[in-house]
């Protein structure tokens, strides 16, 4: 038993990569959840509206039952519980995605992503919607408020399409 043990231990070796990926996902989180926490609590007191460069930034309170940037949250917005369940099994195909990989750009990609779906997932389960705080815009444009979680996933995702461009040839340690 205990050599069977052992062997199943062996296989399970920890990469670098997934230590890195696992990292993103740790600090993603942390530091979307705390901000919006206190953001939260900051922009309650303040007035909901708090203009940080006029006519450019503003923190704001919305509250998004859709997708992200709000699409698919209108009057007939899927359930929270319905969107948790399909960022949950993204977060496991990009685990899955995560073991098979060795490009680092890729791998941190991933653990943006997933670090950022989880965030998002926390605030369905707390509030039944996720935060969105950043409110960027000029002149008329608008873009559609986000947070933390969002810009990782943007970011993360942004990362694995540059790998599959450049074709990164180094493996990753």
């Amino acid at each position: 038993a205990f050599a069977a043990k052992s062997r199943w231990h062996e296989g399970a070796v920890v990469r670098p990569i997934d230590r890195q990926a696992m990292s993103l996902v740790v600090l993603t989180l942390v530091i979307d959840q705390v901000s919006k926490q206190l953001l939260l609590n900051y922009l309650f007191k303040a007035g909901k509206i708090v203009s940080v460069v006029d006519g450019y930034f503003r923190l704001v309170v919305v509250w998004n039952r859709g997708v992200s940037f709000g699409l698919l949250g209108g009057d007939r917005a899927l359930p929270p519980w319905a969107l948790s369940m399909v960022a949950v099994a993204v977060c496991i195909g990009l685990l899955i995605w995560l073991r098979r990989t060795d490009r680092l750009l890729n791998g941190w990609g991933i653990g943006l992503v997933i670090g950022g779906a989880i965030g998002n997932v926390i605030d369905r389960a707390r509030w039944g919607a996720v935060f969105d705080f950043a409110d960027f815009h000029v002149g008329e444009w608008h873009w559609p408020a986000f947070n933390i979680a969002d810009s990782a996933i943007v970011v993360g995702v942004g990362l694995m399409l540059l790998d599959s461009l450049i074709g990164e040839k180094k493996r990753a340690p």
